[in-house]
């Protein structure tokens, strides 16, 4: 490739500023659009990828399907094209840093900001699901964040489109990062939405805990980790961290994809559900054990659906005067969400109609009777 700093024109319309990042797939610089007198991404493959023919056939296919997605939470796909031998993707550029600069500045995180960026990617990572897209790919590094916080999710490049995979397809060629990659995607099945769930769940135990669930020196080291073990607690390394949290986060990183989030979209609903309901009154969590002690490993229980992930210390939502239930009782989930069975908690006039009309077909009985009794003294 040509010194940006010559100013590289690539097929005679985007100028190559500078490099802006690298990964083991192509190089991605800051250009200039001429025709259009903006600035963009483009993301150039590396050399060796180009002289495989199916691969440039499938990319070229799934960065059309990508260009598709119109999302505020995923980088805009422009253009693809080729100069010569270099195929390239011309994409949205967007002033801000990759979470992974952030995590390594500051992670671990507090709650509400985790919360608030894993609700971002499940929001472009569920449309692209809705969309018939798998990303295969998810980390921090394809997650850029914007000084105002508003998260894109971007490199689609290998997503696969889910109208191409076959029930029980695997395959050589490993989908995604060793760090990131779901069990599945270890053990060369084909990536599924439940397996881009298990890598959002793992960037947001990344952001929660300060690292990795899994760490090792080896590629293979890795995806037999993701494919045996069970994570660490979160709370091993970030002891303030609400329980019901830490149960969703467990929940995510299941080994067997059924018992995950079958798509991002239904994560993020939780997350949402979790953030609005349970978030204050889960302060109260880290107090019940001292700083550093943590239950046995492995005893979490599985994370709750939607709308019961509400932690167990007392609920932020409350109805007026509300009566608490008496020691025993049951308490459907419902009524604390919805405040059903709390509207006129002095009186119970169902019953007491119940018993009025009760009184009245009795009462309206007695002339019978009465005549009944008349006739028979008569004889």
């Amino acid at each position: 490739m040509t010194d940006p700093g010559q100013q590289y024109l690539l097929n005679k319309r985007y100028r190559l500023l500078s490099p802006i990042g690298a990964g083991g797939m192509a190089v991605v610089y800051k250009a200039q659009d001429l025709a259009l007198g903006r600035l963009v991404a483009v993301k150039i493959l590396r050399e060796p990828l180009t002289g495989d023919a199916d691969f440039l056939a499938r990319f070229q296919q799934e960065a059309r399907a990508a260009a598709n997605l119109a999302h505020p939470n995923i980088v805009t796909v422009h253009d693809f094209g080729r100069d010569g031998g270099r195929y390239y993707i011309v994409m949205e550029y967007i002033e801000g840093k990759d979470l992974k600069a952030l995590i390594k500045e500051g992670a671990p995180f507090k709650v509400e900001r985790g919360l608030d960026l894993a609700i971002q990617v499940c929001a472009g990572i569920g449309y692209a699901h809705r969309a018939g897209l798998v990303h295969c790919d998810v980390k921090p590094q394809n997650i850029l964040v914007t000084a105002d916080g508003r998260v894109k999710v971007t490199d689609f490049g290998i997503a696969r489109a889910l109208a191409s995979l076959q029930p029980g397809e695997t395959t050589d060629v490993v989908w995604g990062s060793p760090q990131y990659y779901a069990p599945e995607q270890a053990a060369g099945e084909a990536p599924t939405p439940a397996s881009d769930v298990y890598s959002i769940g793992v960037v947001l135990y990344e952001m929660l805990a300060g690292r990795l669930p899994f760490v090792a020196s080896t590629q293979q080291a890795l995806a037999m980790m993701h494919l045996r073990d069970e994570p660490p607690r979160l709370t091993l390394f970030n002891p303030a961290l609400p329980e019901t949290l830490e149960r969703i986060v467990h929940k995510v990183l299941a080994k067997e994809p059924s018992a995950r989030d079958r798509t991002a979209d239904q994560l993020g609903r939780i997350l949402i559900s979790y953030r609005e309901r349970g978030l204050e009154a889960t302060g109260t969590q880290a107090a019940a054990l001292p700083t550093g002690q943590t239950p046995p490993h492995g005893t979490l229980p599985a994370a709750p659906h939607a709308l019961e992930v509400l932690p167990e210390a007392p609920t932020v939502y409350r109805q007026p005067q509300r009566a608490e239930a008496p020691a025993g009782a049951t308490v459907r989930a419902g009524d604390a969400l919805s405040g059903e069975g709390y509207a006129g908690e002095g009186l119970d006039w169902v019953a007491v109609t119940l018993g009025f009309l009760a009184f009245v077909s009795v009462a309206g009985l007695i002339p019978f009777w009465a005549y009944v009794a008349s006739v028979y003294f008569r004889r």
